[in-house]
Protein backbone atom coordinates (compact mmCIF):
# COMPACT_ATOMS: atom_id res chain seq x y z
CA UNK A 1 0.00 0.00 0.00
CA UNK A 2 1.15 3.55 -0.67
CA UNK A 3 1.87 5.38 2.56
CA UNK A 4 3.82 8.54 1.80
CA UNK A 5 3.17 11.63 -0.25
CA UNK A 6 4.85 11.56 -3.65
CA UNK A 7 5.85 15.21 -3.33
CA UNK A 8 5.49 17.59 -0.34
CA UNK A 9 2.59 20.05 -0.61
CA UNK A 10 2.81 23.66 0.48
CA UNK A 11 -0.98 23.83 0.86
CA UNK A 12 -3.47 21.10 1.86
CA UNK A 13 -5.51 19.28 -0.74
CA UNK A 14 -9.06 20.54 -0.99
CA UNK A 15 -11.61 17.71 -1.06
CA UNK A 16 -15.38 17.85 -1.59
CA UNK A 17 -17.29 14.61 -1.22
CA UNK A 18 -20.82 13.43 -0.59
CA UNK A 19 -23.23 10.69 -1.62
CA UNK A 20 -24.55 10.19 -5.12
CA UNK A 21 -27.10 12.87 -6.12
CA UNK A 22 -25.91 15.27 -3.41
CA UNK A 23 -25.02 18.02 -5.87
CA UNK A 24 -21.26 17.65 -6.24
CA UNK A 25 -21.11 19.01 -9.80
CA UNK A 26 -22.10 22.69 -9.78
CA UNK A 27 -20.81 23.64 -6.32
CA UNK A 28 -17.16 22.74 -6.99
CA UNK A 29 -17.22 24.49 -10.35
CA UNK A 30 -18.32 27.70 -8.64
CA UNK A 31 -15.58 27.38 -6.00
CA UNK A 32 -12.98 26.49 -8.65
CA UNK A 33 -13.77 29.47 -10.86
CA UNK A 34 -13.48 31.84 -7.89
CA UNK A 35 -9.96 30.68 -7.09
CA UNK A 36 -8.52 29.42 -10.36
CA UNK A 37 -8.56 25.78 -9.24
CA UNK A 38 -8.52 22.65 -11.35
CA UNK A 39 -10.80 19.71 -10.51
CA UNK A 40 -9.75 16.10 -10.04
CA UNK A 41 -12.78 13.81 -10.28
CA UNK A 42 -12.76 11.02 -7.68
CA UNK A 43 -15.49 8.88 -9.21
CA UNK A 44 -14.96 5.24 -10.09
CA UNK A 45 -17.36 5.32 -13.04
CA UNK A 46 -16.50 8.70 -14.57
CA UNK A 47 -13.15 7.19 -15.58
CA UNK A 48 -14.96 5.30 -18.35
CA UNK A 49 -15.41 6.86 -21.77
CA UNK A 50 -18.92 6.79 -23.29
CA UNK A 51 -20.55 6.23 -19.88
CA UNK A 52 -21.87 9.77 -19.75
CA UNK A 53 -25.60 9.72 -19.08
CA UNK A 54 -25.55 7.35 -16.11
CA UNK A 55 -22.53 8.92 -14.39
CA UNK A 56 -23.70 12.55 -14.49
CA UNK A 57 -20.29 13.77 -15.66
CA UNK A 58 -19.71 17.52 -15.89
CA UNK A 59 -20.92 18.84 -19.21
CA UNK A 60 -18.62 19.86 -22.05
CA UNK A 61 -19.24 23.53 -21.19
CA UNK A 62 -18.42 22.94 -17.51
CA UNK A 63 -15.21 21.16 -18.40
CA UNK A 64 -14.28 24.01 -20.72
CA UNK A 65 -14.85 26.47 -17.87
CA UNK A 66 -12.69 24.57 -15.36
CA UNK A 67 -9.96 22.04 -16.27
CA UNK A 68 -11.01 18.55 -15.15
CA UNK A 69 -8.87 15.48 -14.57
CA UNK A 70 -9.85 11.87 -13.89
CA UNK A 71 -12.61 11.70 -16.51
CA UNK A 72 -12.69 9.47 -19.63
CA UNK A 73 -9.46 7.63 -18.87
CA UNK A 74 -10.33 4.16 -20.22
CA UNK A 75 -12.96 2.38 -22.31
CA UNK A 76 -15.86 0.59 -20.55
CA UNK A 77 -14.51 -2.84 -21.48
CA UNK A 78 -11.17 -2.17 -19.77
CA UNK A 79 -10.33 -3.03 -16.17
CA UNK A 80 -9.67 -0.19 -13.74
CA UNK A 81 -9.28 -0.20 -9.96
CA UNK A 82 -8.45 1.93 -6.93
CA UNK A 83 -4.72 1.20 -7.06
CA UNK A 84 -4.52 2.35 -10.67
CA UNK A 85 -6.53 5.45 -9.85
CA UNK A 86 -4.34 6.33 -6.86
CA UNK A 87 -1.26 6.24 -9.09
CA UNK A 88 -3.02 8.48 -11.61
CA UNK A 89 -4.10 10.90 -8.88
CA UNK A 90 -0.57 11.10 -7.44
CA UNK A 91 0.71 12.04 -10.89
CA UNK A 92 -2.00 14.70 -11.27
CA UNK A 93 -1.23 16.21 -7.86
CA UNK A 94 2.50 16.27 -8.57
CA UNK A 95 1.96 17.85 -11.99
CA UNK A 96 -0.39 20.52 -10.61
CA UNK A 97 2.13 21.34 -7.87
CA UNK A 98 4.92 21.77 -10.42
CA UNK A 99 2.68 24.06 -12.49
CA UNK A 100 1.76 26.16 -9.48
CA UNK A 101 -1.90 25.11 -9.65
CA UNK A 102 -4.14 23.82 -6.87
CA UNK A 103 -6.56 20.93 -7.22
CA UNK A 104 -10.05 20.52 -5.82
CA UNK A 105 -10.80 16.81 -5.47
CA UNK A 106 -14.48 16.08 -6.10
CA UNK A 107 -16.31 12.77 -5.95
CA UNK A 108 -18.28 10.22 -4.00
CA UNK A 109 -16.27 7.02 -4.39
CA UNK A 110 -14.93 6.52 -0.85
CA UNK A 111 -12.47 3.76 -1.77
CA UNK A 112 -10.80 5.97 -4.38
CA UNK A 113 -10.76 8.90 -1.98
CA UNK A 114 -9.22 6.82 0.79
CA UNK A 115 -6.62 5.50 -1.64
CA UNK A 116 -5.45 9.08 -2.26
CA UNK A 117 -5.65 10.42 1.29
CA UNK A 118 -4.67 7.32 3.27
CA UNK A 119 -3.06 4.97 0.78
CA UNK A 120 -4.39 1.82 -0.74
CA UNK A 121 -5.14 -1.16 1.49
CA UNK A 122 -4.61 -4.08 -0.86
CA UNK A 123 -4.18 -6.93 1.60
CA UNK A 124 -3.08 -10.37 0.40
CA UNK A 125 -2.85 -11.18 -3.32
CA UNK A 126 -5.90 -12.49 -5.15
CA UNK A 127 -6.67 -16.20 -4.90
CA UNK A 128 -8.57 -17.04 -8.10
CA UNK A 129 -9.49 -20.58 -7.01
CA UNK A 130 -10.88 -19.41 -3.67
CA UNK A 131 -12.80 -16.57 -5.32
CA UNK A 132 -14.42 -18.93 -7.81
CA UNK A 133 -15.44 -21.28 -4.99
CA UNK A 134 -16.97 -18.44 -2.99
CA UNK A 135 -18.92 -17.16 -5.98
CA UNK A 136 -20.27 -20.64 -6.67
CA UNK A 137 -21.31 -20.93 -3.04
CA UNK A 138 -23.23 -17.65 -3.31
CA UNK A 139 -24.90 -18.70 -6.58
CA UNK A 140 -26.02 -21.97 -5.01
CA UNK A 141 -27.33 -20.25 -1.87
CA UNK A 142 -27.87 -16.47 -2.15
CA UNK A 143 -26.93 -14.76 1.10
CA UNK A 144 -24.51 -17.50 2.15
CA UNK A 145 -21.42 -15.28 1.93
CA UNK A 146 -22.91 -12.54 4.07
CA UNK A 147 -23.94 -15.13 6.68
CA UNK A 148 -20.44 -16.60 6.71
CA UNK A 149 -18.81 -13.16 6.98
CA UNK A 150 -21.13 -12.28 9.86
CA UNK A 151 -19.73 -15.26 11.76
CA UNK A 152 -16.04 -14.37 11.27
CA UNK A 153 -16.08 -10.56 10.94
CA UNK A 154 -19.32 -8.95 12.13
CA UNK A 155 -17.94 -5.43 11.72
CA UNK A 156 -17.19 -5.98 8.03
CA UNK A 157 -20.54 -7.71 7.51
CA UNK A 158 -22.32 -4.68 8.97
CA UNK A 159 -20.67 -2.45 6.34
CA UNK A 160 -21.13 -4.69 3.31
CA UNK A 161 -24.56 -5.22 1.76
CA UNK A 162 -25.62 -8.83 1.41
CA UNK A 163 -25.86 -8.42 -2.38
CA UNK A 164 -22.39 -6.88 -2.77
CA UNK A 165 -20.76 -10.16 -3.79
CA UNK A 166 -17.49 -8.57 -4.91
CA UNK A 167 -16.74 -7.03 -1.50
CA UNK A 168 -18.02 -10.08 0.39
CA UNK A 169 -15.69 -12.31 -1.59
CA UNK A 170 -12.73 -10.03 -0.89
CA UNK A 171 -13.46 -9.84 2.85
CA UNK A 172 -13.72 -13.62 3.12
CA UNK A 173 -10.64 -14.06 0.93
CA UNK A 174 -8.61 -11.86 3.30
CA UNK A 175 -9.81 -13.84 6.32
CA UNK A 176 -9.26 -17.25 4.73
CA UNK A 177 -5.75 -16.46 3.47
CA UNK A 178 -4.44 -14.46 6.46
CA UNK A 179 -6.59 -15.54 9.40
CA UNK A 180 -7.14 -11.84 10.15
CA UNK A 181 -10.32 -9.80 9.90
CA UNK A 182 -10.35 -7.28 7.07
CA UNK A 183 -12.15 -4.80 9.35
CA UNK A 184 -9.24 -4.82 11.82
CA UNK A 185 -6.63 -4.47 9.09
CA UNK A 186 -8.53 -1.57 7.52
CA UNK A 187 -8.96 0.15 10.88
CA UNK A 188 -5.23 0.05 11.60
CA UNK A 189 -4.58 1.31 8.09
CA UNK A 190 -7.07 4.18 8.35
CA UNK A 191 -5.75 5.38 11.71
CA UNK A 192 -2.27 6.01 10.32
CA UNK A 193 -1.08 9.46 9.17
CA UNK A 194 -2.59 10.78 5.92
CA UNK A 195 -0.53 10.73 2.76
CA UNK A 196 -1.40 14.35 2.02
CA UNK A 197 -2.47 17.22 4.27
CA UNK A 198 -6.06 18.00 3.34
CA UNK A 199 -9.32 19.75 4.12
CA UNK A 200 -12.22 17.35 3.65
CA UNK A 201 -15.73 18.75 3.27
CA UNK A 202 -18.74 16.45 2.90
CA UNK A 203 -22.25 17.32 1.76
CA UNK A 204 -24.92 15.98 4.13
CA UNK A 205 -28.42 15.56 2.67
CA UNK A 206 -31.61 14.93 4.65
CA UNK A 207 -33.53 11.76 3.83
CA UNK A 208 -36.55 13.45 2.23
CA UNK A 209 -34.39 15.78 0.18
CA UNK A 210 -32.21 12.87 -0.93
CA UNK A 211 -35.20 10.80 -2.05
CA UNK A 212 -36.32 13.66 -4.27
CA UNK A 213 -32.82 14.12 -5.69
CA UNK A 214 -32.53 10.41 -6.48
CA UNK A 215 -35.95 10.42 -8.13
CA UNK A 216 -34.96 13.39 -10.31
CA UNK A 217 -31.55 11.92 -11.15
CA UNK A 218 -33.10 8.61 -12.22
CA UNK A 219 -35.75 10.33 -14.33
CA UNK A 220 -33.09 12.44 -16.06
CA UNK A 221 -30.90 9.40 -16.83
CA UNK A 222 -33.67 7.67 -18.74
CA UNK A 223 -34.91 10.83 -20.44
CA UNK A 224 -31.40 11.52 -21.73
CA UNK A 225 -31.00 8.09 -23.28
CA UNK A 226 -29.42 5.72 -20.77
CA UNK A 227 -30.81 2.62 -22.50
CA UNK A 228 -29.47 3.70 -25.90
CA UNK A 229 -26.10 4.51 -24.32
CA UNK A 230 -25.85 0.99 -22.91
CA UNK A 231 -26.78 -0.51 -26.28
CA UNK A 232 -24.07 1.55 -27.99
CA UNK A 233 -21.41 0.43 -25.50
CA UNK A 234 -22.43 -3.21 -25.94
CA UNK A 235 -22.07 -2.83 -29.69
CA UNK A 236 -18.66 -1.16 -29.35
CA UNK A 237 -17.04 -3.65 -26.98
CA UNK A 238 -19.16 -4.23 -23.91
CA UNK A 239 -18.53 -3.70 -20.21
CA UNK A 240 -15.79 -4.92 -17.89
CA UNK A 241 -16.98 -6.53 -14.66
CA UNK A 242 -16.41 -3.27 -12.79
CA UNK A 243 -18.02 -0.95 -15.34
CA UNK A 244 -20.99 -3.28 -15.67
CA UNK A 245 -21.72 -2.93 -11.95
CA UNK A 246 -22.39 0.82 -12.21
CA UNK A 247 -25.78 1.95 -10.95
CA UNK A 248 -28.14 2.29 -13.90
CA UNK A 249 -25.93 0.34 -16.29
CA UNK A 250 -26.24 -2.90 -14.31
CA UNK A 251 -30.03 -2.66 -14.26
CA UNK A 252 -30.28 -1.75 -17.95
CA UNK A 253 -28.03 -4.69 -18.82
CA UNK A 254 -30.39 -6.96 -16.89
CA UNK A 255 -33.32 -5.40 -18.78
CA UNK A 256 -31.72 -5.84 -22.21
CA UNK A 257 -30.79 -9.43 -21.42
CA UNK A 258 -34.32 -10.27 -20.26
CA UNK A 259 -33.63 -10.60 -16.55
CA UNK A 260 -35.59 -7.48 -15.59
CA UNK A 261 -38.93 -6.21 -16.86
CA UNK A 262 -39.49 -2.71 -18.20
CA UNK A 263 -42.20 -2.15 -15.58
CA UNK A 264 -39.70 -2.29 -12.71
CA UNK A 265 -36.55 -0.96 -14.41
CA UNK A 266 -36.78 2.64 -13.18
CA UNK A 267 -37.76 1.72 -9.64
CA UNK A 268 -34.91 -0.81 -9.47
CA UNK A 269 -32.41 1.91 -10.41
CA UNK A 270 -33.83 4.17 -7.69
CA UNK A 271 -33.56 1.38 -5.12
CA UNK A 272 -29.98 0.61 -6.14
CA UNK A 273 -29.09 4.28 -5.86
CA UNK A 274 -30.51 4.51 -2.34
CA UNK A 275 -28.47 1.44 -1.30
CA UNK A 276 -25.36 3.06 -2.76
CA UNK A 277 -26.06 6.25 -0.81
CA UNK A 278 -26.31 4.29 2.43
CA UNK A 279 -23.00 2.54 1.74
CA UNK A 280 -21.34 5.87 0.98
CA UNK A 281 -22.67 7.39 4.18
CA UNK A 282 -21.27 4.43 6.15
CA UNK A 283 -17.86 5.22 4.71
CA UNK A 284 -18.20 8.91 5.53
CA UNK A 285 -18.95 8.08 9.16
CA UNK A 286 -15.54 6.41 9.31
CA UNK A 287 -13.69 9.48 8.00
CA UNK A 288 -12.60 11.08 11.26
CA UNK A 289 -11.35 14.29 9.60
CA UNK A 290 -14.50 15.09 7.59
CA UNK A 291 -16.55 18.24 8.19
CA UNK A 292 -20.18 18.01 7.09
CA UNK A 293 -22.06 20.77 5.36
CA UNK A 294 -25.85 20.30 5.65
CA UNK A 295 -27.67 20.79 2.36
CA UNK A 296 -31.40 21.40 2.06
CA UNK A 297 -33.81 23.49 0.02
CA UNK A 298 -33.27 26.48 2.32
CA UNK A 299 -29.50 26.48 1.90
CA UNK A 300 -28.31 26.11 -1.66
CA UNK A 301 -26.57 27.75 -4.58
CA UNK A 302 -24.70 30.91 -3.57
CA UNK A 303 -25.03 30.26 0.17
CA UNK A 304 -23.47 26.82 -0.18
CA UNK A 305 -20.67 28.20 -2.32
CA UNK A 306 -19.90 30.83 0.33
CA UNK A 307 -19.84 28.24 3.12
CA UNK A 308 -17.60 25.88 1.15
CA UNK A 309 -15.35 28.80 0.25
CA UNK A 310 -14.98 29.77 3.91
CA UNK A 311 -14.09 26.21 4.87
CA UNK A 312 -11.48 25.72 2.16
CA UNK A 313 -9.87 29.16 2.28
CA UNK A 314 -10.71 30.45 5.76
CA UNK A 315 -11.01 28.63 9.04
CA UNK A 316 -11.91 24.93 8.60
CA UNK A 317 -14.47 25.18 11.40
CA UNK A 318 -16.55 27.81 9.60
CA UNK A 319 -19.38 25.74 8.10
CA UNK A 320 -22.08 24.59 10.51
CA UNK A 321 -21.94 20.86 10.98
CA UNK A 322 -24.54 18.22 11.71
CA UNK A 323 -24.30 14.71 13.14
CA UNK A 324 -22.57 12.39 10.70
CA UNK A 325 -25.10 10.69 8.41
Amino acid sequence: MASTCAEPLLEPLLVLTGPTASGKTQLPIEVATRHGLEILSVDSMSVYRSMDVGTAKPSTDERALVPHHGIDLVDPWEDFDAARFAAYADACIADATRRGKRLLLVGGTPLYLMAILRGFFDGPPKDAELRDALRLEEEASPGALHTRLLEVDAEAAARIHKNDVKRLVRALEVFETTGLKISEQQRQFEEGPPRYPHRLLGLSIGRDHMRERVRERTRSMFEHGLVDEVRAILAAGGFSDTAGQAIGYSEVLDFLEGRLGSDVLVSRVRSSTHRLVRRQETWFRRMKDITLLPVDEARRDAALVDLADRYFFGEPSCPPTSPKP
